[in-house]
């Protein structure tokens, strides 16, 4: 219990939801070979909204359906075509704050076969979008 007698603690990190590894082919990139051929991306999403309600409740309407949504994620690297992973990491951003239960969404876009000349685990962007209240 805190001083005011409450037993919920300030806390100053929001509640989220965290996707990590959403593996799906799609054919993003600037080179003709790589709109061609396509290759794999790696998305990683965190939602931050309110968690509260969902832990009490025990209730999937009371959150969001994390499954549904990391399919949607990998429709779109699947299905969109995107010159740079900075305008696919965007357009994920997009429609995790088209919830409006979610309140920020961090999207993390790999792209661990990147034409680069040298050696290198991956390349990746990452965004962090608040919905616009």
């Amino acid at each position: 219990m805190t001083a005011s007698g409450s037993a919920h603690a300030h806390r100053d990190e929001p509640d989220r939801i965290e996707l990590r590894g959403i593996r799906a082919f799609g054919r993003h990139g600037v080179l003709a070979h790589e709109r061609r051929d396509g290759q794999p991306f790696v998305v990683d999403v965190t939602l931050e909204r309110e968690l509260a309600t969902p832990a009490r409740s025990d209730a999937l309407e009371d959150t969001v359906d994390y499954g549904a949504f990391a399919q949607q994620v990998a429709e779109v690297v699947a299905r969109t075509r995107f010159d740079l992973i900075e305008a696919l990491a965007g357009h994920l951003a997009e429609l995790a704050l088209a919830d409006p239960s979610v309140d920020a969404a961090t999207v993390r876009v790999a792209k661990p076969h990147a034409p680069v000349s040298v050696e290198f685990d991956e390349v990746a962007v990452v965004l962090h979008r608040k919905q616009a209240r």
